[in-house]
């Protein structure tokens, strides 16, 4: 089980525990029924990320990329680096369409 932070920086903060195995579309559930929202209301955001319903949230990676040159010095490549984005304690911006 992890616990997420939502907030919304107009005065609701909720934490949220669920499984890794659950969706976001599931914890957008569980958020609405803290907050009194409906859920399909909730748009759930890390930067300019912008989390889809479908993804589990063990699943949810962010590709971080940097060039790096080859001794060669051959055209710039990406360095392709996963990382997991959705861990325990995270905060998210929480949002309403």
């Amino acid at each position: 089980m992890i616990e997420v932070v939502c907030n919304d920086r107009l005065g609701k903060k909720v934490r949220v525990k669920c499984n890794t195995d659950d969706t976001i579309g599931d914890l957008k559930k569980l958020i609405a029924a803290q907050t009194g929202t409906r859920w399909n209301k909730i748009v759930l955001k890390k930067w300019y990320t912008i989390f889809k319903d479908h993804v589990s949230l063990g699943d949810c990676i962010l590709l971080s990329s940097r060039p790096v040159r080859t001794a060669w010095q051959d055209p710039v490549q990406k360095e392709k680096k996963y990382i997991n984005e959705i861990h325990d304690g995270m905060n998210l911006e929480l949002y309403y369409q």
